[in-house]
């Protein structure tokens, strides 16, 4: 098995068990929504990109529609991921 900085695990109800796949430098997916494949409208898309920084270290991002959602930093040589959510949940209630 190939070794990717991106992995995807899908797991659909179409699936009898989850599928996967890796990539490289980036993937995006649109998700479209309707009844069929010929009336089906552009919901949303998310897209993960990696890059390889020039100490070493290894950054990602998510991105929700064309925003940056959420960013990731793999410090050469260690083994946990640093994670930094960008997200503000408007749901939220503020505690004051």
């Amino acid at each position: 098995m190939r070794q990717y900085p991106i992995w995807n695990i899908i797991t659909a109800c179409i699936y009898r068990s989850s599928k996967s796949y890796g990539v490289k430098d980036f993937g995006k997916v649109v998700v479209k929504v309707g009844t069929s494949s010929s009336n089906s409208h552009n919901f949303l898309d998310h897209e993960v990109t990696h890059k390889e920084l020039a100490n070493g270290d290894r950054s990602f991002r998510f991105y929700l529609d064309g925003h940056c959602v959420k960013k990731g930093l793999l410090r050469k040589g260690a083994t946990q991921l640093e994670v930094e959510s960008l997200w503000v949940d408007k749901r939220a209630k503020s505690h004051v």
